[in-house]
C-alpha cells in the first residue's frame, strides 16, 4: 500500500520509503493540518538536500535547524519548538535504536512492546504512539501479536478516526467528519 497522508506524491513516496520522515511527520502532525505535518519531512529533506538521516538531525546546530524549519514556508507554524522536538526524536533515535527507526518495530515482541517503545519517543504521548501504532498495522503490515489491542480504538478494523486510516481523498475527509463529529460531542 501506498502511503499517502501529505496527498503530494513526492511527500508520500518519501513517507512510505524512510521510517525516520513517517515518525517526524507524525511528531509534526499537531495544531497544524495533517497534509502540513506529512509534507514537513519532505521539506525538511528538500532543504537539506537529500533524504533525512537521525544522526544529521541529532548533530545538527539548533540555531541552523530551527532557520531551516522557520524558512517559508515554514514547515510547522511553530518552527522553534518543533525543530528542537524533532532534534530530540532524532537523538533518542540515534543513542537508543542506532539511528534506525524501524529497529522500533523490527524485533518488537507485541503490541505492548511496541507501545512502549513508541511512549518512550520524545513528543509522542500515549495517542500520538497508538495512532503511529494502528499506521504501522494497517498500512505498513508491521503487525505483532496484540498490535489492535495496543492500538485501541485506532486499531478497529474499517475506522476512520485518525490518520492511520488515511488512505486517499476520501479516506481523509472521512478522518475529517469523525473528528469534527467528536469535537461537537465533547461541547
Amino acid at each position: 500500500m501506498r502511503i499517502q497522508l501529505a496527498q503530494r506524491s513526492e511527500a508520500d513516496e518519501l513517507l512510505g520509503r524512510s521510517p525516520l520522515a513517517l515518525l517526524v511527520g507524525m511528531l509534526l502532525d499537531q495544531q497544524i493540518p495533517m497534509e502540513w505535518a506529512f509534507t514537513g519531512p519532505y521539506t525538511i529533506s528538500e532543504r537539506l538536500g537529500h533524504d533525512l538521516t537521525a544522526a544529521e538531525i541529532a548533530s545538527y546546530d539548533p540555531d541552523a535547524f530551527t532557520a531551516l524549519l522557520a524558512e517559508k514556508p515554514a514547515v510547522h507554524r511553530y518552527p522553534k519548538s518543533m525543530a528542537a522536538r524533532v532534534q530530540q526524536l532524532a537523538s533518542y533515535l540515534v543513542e537508543h535504536y542506532d539511528g534506525r527507526p524501524e529497529s522500533l518495530w523490527a524485533d518488537a515482541a507485541d503490541g505492548k512492546e511496541l507501545l512502549k517503545r513508541l511512549m518512550d519517543l520524545p513528543g509522542y504521548g500515549k495517542q500520538k504512539a497508538q495512532i503511529f501504532l494502528a499506521l504501522l498495522g494497517k498500512q505498513l503490515e508491521v503487525q505483532p501479536p496484540g498490535w489492535r489491542e495496543a492500538a485501541g480504538h485506532y486499531g478497529e478494523d474499517g475506522s476512520h478516526r485518525s490518520v492511520a486510516d488515511v488512505v486517499d481523498a476520501d479516506s481523509l475527509a472521512q478522518v475529517r467528519a469523525f473528528k469534527q463529529e467528536a469535537k461537537r460531542a465533547a461541547k
